[in-house]
């Protein structure tokens, strides 16, 4: 529901909660399938408002920074990895709600550094969403461009990160298990998104999920 409103969320939040249920490599690859299958939908609703000029430039760069993730949370220790996840989600709300505004939007040079820090934030915990969400916001991009572009980039990022975990052979009977108990209810978040589209101010739900981010990543920070 948040994904589809507010065009991010959905790994931000679920990752954590994921993570503190069944652990990094259980939950990494369990969370890219659902992605895969909610960007899909959303990318399909958003496709008119798509800017296909900095969606190539963000979504081959995203692709190539996924298998460094991947190999990060598969050889590097557990614990830290999820220690650094939360580290990362705190730094990363205190940074959007304090950022201050740019008077003129950014180069599109940006486009690259971001979408090569996006693949491999995917890659490691599904969380493309941060590099993208700042460079969209400094680029000042309006709000159906914003959240169309992000899901076009989150579908090849998240293609490849469910690609590269098949190809570790991290996919077993638990987690499509998870995938299927998930699919209806993600159905029913976006139709619930697609009712509460209007209704909601989209700059108020930002705000709310920042703070829930916050409180997930100080969770698997200190728990």
């Amino acid at each position: 529901m948040v994904q589809t409103l507010a065009g991010f969320g959905f790994s931000l939040i679920l990752m954590p909660v994921a993570v503190f249920f069944m652990g990094i490599r259980m939950a990494a690859p369990t969370i890219a399938l659902i992605a895969l299958s909610l960007n899909i939908i959303n990318v399909v609703r958003y496709r008119e408002d798509i800017d296909w000029h900095e969606l190539k430039r963000l979504g081959w760069l995203a692709v190539l920074g996924v298998p460094v993730g991947v190999f990060a949370i598969t050889h590097l220790d557990p614990f830290w990895v999820e220690k650094a996840l939360g580290l990362f989600l705190i730094l990363y709300v205190l940074y959007s709600l304090l950022r201050p505004t740019t008077p003129n939007p950014i180069s599109r040079r940006w486009s690259y550094p971001a979408g090569f820090l996006a693949g491999c934030l995917g890659g490691a915990y599904n969380i493309p969403g941060p590099p993208m969400i700042l460079y969209g916001s400094l680029r000042q991009w309006p709000h159906q461009r914003f959240r169309a572009v992000l899901q076009a980039v989150f579908v090849a990022n998240t293609a490849m990160v469910v690609a590269t975990h098949g190809f570790y052979d991290h996919y077993n009977a638990d987690i499509f298990r998870v995938y299927a108990l998930a699919l209806p209810l993600l159905l029913a978040g976006i139709a619930t998104a697609a009712w509460l589209d209007r209704r909601i101010h989209p700059q108020h739900l930002r705000t709310l999920v920042y703070l829930l981010i916050l409180v997930l990543g100080a969770v698997l920070l200190i728990r």
